[in-house]
């Protein structure tokens, strides 16, 4: 058998089942150091603790929906390009989707339950976004990097001043966001309507709200 051989569809299909079941399992493995793990890790009350735990489950939730979006994007993308852009996206977005389940860990914490849920929701509309074709697929990411570094900025508000290590992540994570907004942007990304902005706005509302508690 010729080791160029192209992968079939049902090949695809079952990297991409083998990638779901590793994410909402949380098995994902950084490509990079953790950046909060030199920060100082000073005590944090219990009720400081609860507040972060919820902060960073947002994050990793997130990072959930980012694996599914770029998956799909990536698969069914219409120029190479296009597809190898998604494709090192989500490599980035799991060293997030690595951290922020470290750093969970570390307060004691867990994942979201509905990350299932999280994960096959967002890779329907990845693929929705990408069927449109590259310049809208492109749009959906600038706009949906746009609104998660607006969530960023809120966390690093929120986060109790002290606790260096989530903060040393968000920081991380929210450079990492602008770039890939950046470079879906210079690859000829098209303006999202409002109408499909505020839709966007308010499921990411729901998200974070329910990730935030379970």
């Amino acid at each position: 058998m010729s080791a160029n051989r192209s992968s079939s569809p049902f090949d695809d299909l079952i990297t991409g089942f083998d990638k779901a079941l590793r994410v909402v399992g949380g098995v994902a493995s950084s490509s990079r150091p953790n950046p909060g793990a030199h920060a100082n890790d000073y005590e944090l009350s219990d009720d400081e603790r609860r507040h972060s735990a919820g902060l960073m489950r947002v994050n990793h939730v997130g990072e959930v929906c980012a694996q599914a979006l770029y998956d799909a994007q990536a698969r069914f993308g219409k120029s190479e390009t296009i597809r190898a852009q998604f494709k090192k996206s989500a490599r980035e977005e799991e060293d997030h989707l690595a951290w922020t389940a470290e750093r969970l860990s570390e307060l004691g914490s867990q994942p979201s339950l509905l990350n299932p849920l999280w994960y096959a929701g967002s890779y329907v509309l990845g693929s929705i976004a990408a069927k449109l074709g590259d310049p809208k697929s492109l749009g959906f990411v600038v706009e949906t990097e746009r609104q998660v570094e607006a969530h960023l900025n809120e966390h690093l508000e929120q986060l109790p001043p002290q606790d260096a290590r989530s903060r040393a992540i968000v920081e991380q994570m929210r450079v990492d966001e602008i770039a890939h907004g950046a470079s879906a942007q210079a690859l000829g990304a098209a303006e999202m309507p409002a109408p499909v902005r505020m839709v966007m706005q308010a499921m990411s509302k729901v998200m974070t709200t329910t990730a935030y508690h379970i």
